[in-house]
């Protein structure tokens, strides 16, 4: 488990020099939670890489620092996980910009990423805690929803969330994704959150069983 910042600045300082291009790093996981103190450990590295250049660069840079891929573990089957690099108890979950089916790093994102390291070679950001929130809304990995709780009990935009949900529906027309987000603010509203898009949120997912419904029937 991962309960302090250093062992991941150490890993970011001994990769940068093996990259062959520069890559920018957007971390979405724990690890933000645990920068903020909104969690004690983690014991994944959540990262996505916008291009498929960026993905080898880092991916031949993990092996050569002696990270062996694995299986995906359970829980993740709608991650859409592009690899994961173990190495002691260091575990790094890699995407290259889809990280649920079609659900995909977006240019807001990026705008609203925040720097936190840089190297030579290697930019490394902290997503915002709303598209946080929004990326583990999609997962069913055991701990995300107590992540989604302390992330919601730290105050979120609402409207930022709403908006990027509907941007991913429109671009990958996928519209199945606001039950599954449906699915978990229910959850959260059980424990006491409130979510003030509901409203918004509702109508959609009906929408869409109706829709769904309507084409069982054909």
């Amino acid at each position: 488990m991962i309960t302090t910042m250093h062992p991941v600045e150490h890993l970011f300082q001994e990769l940068a020099p093996q990259l062959s291009t520069n890559v920018r790093l957007f971390l979405i996981g724990g690890i933000v939670l645990l920068q903020q103190g909104l969690k004690g450990a983690t014991k994944d590295i959540d990262i996505v890489v916008e291009t498929k250049e960026e993905f080898t660069a880092f991916h031949d840079a993990l092996e050569q620092a002696q990270f062996e891929p694995k299986i995906p573990r359970k829980g993740a089957e709608h991650m859409n996980l592009n690899q994961v690099f173990v190495r002691g108890e260091l575990n790094i979950d890699l995407f290259q910009k889809e990280v649920c089916g079609k659900f995909a790093l977006s240019k807001k994102m990026i705008q609203r990423a925040k720097p936190i390291f840089h190297y030579p070679n290697l930019d490394v950001f902290f997503c915002s805690n709303e598209d946080i929130f929004l990326f583990k809304n999609m997962t069913e990995r055991e701990g995300d929803i107590n992540d989604c709780l302390a992330l919601a009990n730290a105050r979120l935009n609402y409207d930022i969330i709403l908006e990027e949900l509907q941007h991913q529906i429109k671009q990958s027309k996928q519209d199945i994704w606001v039950t599954w987000v449906g699915e978990r603010l229910d959850i959260l509203e059980e424990r006491g959150i409130n979510i003030p898009i509901m409203d918004q949120i509702n109508p959609l997912r009906e929408a869409y069983m109706e829709k769904w419904a309507k084409e069982r029937e054909k």
